[in-house]
C-alpha cells in the first residue's frame, strides 16, 4: 500500500543527491525542479544546497514514516488473519505456525523463564472482593430445581462425534475425529470416560494438556512476555463441547 510512494521517494532522494554532488544532467535538472515546484526555491540561489539536505532528510522521515506504517499494517493483518483461521481451522493454523521462521530467527527464550512467567500469571491464588451482589445471587439461584443426573451413552458419543470436523487438529494422542467416527467400538469407552469425570467432578489430564505456541511480538527477543501465545484446542474438547451442548438441550431438538 506504501510500498510505491517510499520507491519513489528513494529514487528521488538518490537524483537529489546526484544534483548536490555537481551532477547537472537535463533529467536530473528537472527532477529536482519537479521535486521543489510550488515551494519558491531556485535552483540557482545560494542556498541550495541547504535546501537540498533539508528535502532529504524530510524524504528519510517519510520513508521510515511509511515503513512503520507498513510493518503496524503487516502485524495487525498476520494477527487477524491467526483469529479468524484458529476459529475456522486449526490444523491450518498451528501447521502454519510449526514451520521455520524465515526472519526473525534469533535466540529463544528459555524454557523454564516460560514456565514460571505463564505460571506467575495463571497459578497464583487471587483474592476476589465478593460484593453484597453475590448474596443475593445465591438467594435467587437456591430456588432452582437441581439438574436431573446426566447419563452419559454411547449414542450420545455418536451423536457429539457424528457433528465434530473430521480433520480437525488433533489432541497429544494425534488421532483426529476422523477416525473415532469409524471406530464405533470407542464409544462406549468414551461414554465411561466422561461419565466418570462428570461424577468424580474432574477430569484427566490428558484433556486438560494442549500444545501452546509462542509467537513472538519483536523480533529477536528472548522476554517470555514479549510473546503471544496461541495454544490449540484439544481434540477431546470438541466431542466434550458437543456433549454438553448435546445432553442440555431440549429432547425435542435432539432428534
Amino acid at each position: 500500500m506504501f510500498s510505491m510512494p517510499a520507491e519513489q521517494a528513494r529514487a528521488l532522494i538518490g537524483r537529489l543527491i546526484c544534483f548536490r554532488s555537481g551532477n547537472n544532467r537535463p533529467r536530473i535538472v528537472r527532477t529536482v525542479r519537479m521535486a521543489f515546484a510550488g515551494t519558491n526555491v531556485s535552483l540557482s540561489q545560494p542556498d541550495i544546497t541547504q535546501k537540498l539536505t533539508e528535502r532529504i532528510d524530510d524524504l528519510k522521515q517519510r520513508i521510515a514514516a511509511w515503513g512503520k506504517r507498513i510493518r503496524r499494517y503487516t502485524e495487525r493483518s498476520t494477527r487477524f488473519n491467526q483469529n479468524r483461521l484458529f476459529q475456522s481451522d486449526h490444523k491450518r493454523l498451528h501447521e502454519s505456525l510449526e514451520r521455520p521462521m524465515v526472519s526473525g530467527t534469533g535466540p529463544a527464550p528459555n524454557q523454564a523463564d516460560i514456565v514460571a512467567f505463564w505460571r506467575g500469571l495463571w497459578s497464583e491464588p487471587v483474592n476476589h472482593s465478593e460484593g453484597p451482589w453475590t448474596e443475593v445471587v445465591a438467594s435467587q439461584c437456591a430456588g432452582i430445581t437441581p439438574m436431573d443426573p446426566v447419563i452419559i451413552t454411547p449414542d450420545d458419543v455418536a451423536e457429539a462425534v457424528r457433528r465434530a470436523p473430521n480433520w480437525k487438529s488433533p489432541g497429544l494422542d494425534g488421532l483426529h475425529h476422523y477416525w473415532l467416527k469409524g471406530f464405533m467400538v470407542c464409544h462406549s469407552v468414551l461414554a465411561r470416560q466422561f461419565q466418570e469425570a462428570l461424577n468424580q467432578k474432574s477430569l484427566p489430564s490428558l484433556f486438560t494438556t494442549g500444545i501452546t505456541h509462542l509467537v513472538p511480538k519483536d523480533q529477536g527477543t528472548t522476554d517470555p512476555s514479549k510473546y503471544r501465545p496461541i495454544t490449540e484446542d484439544l481434540k477431546n474438547d470438541s466431542p466434550q463441547t458437543g456433549f454438553l451442548l448435546y445432553l442440555l438441550s431440549s429432547p425435542e431438538s435432539r432428534n
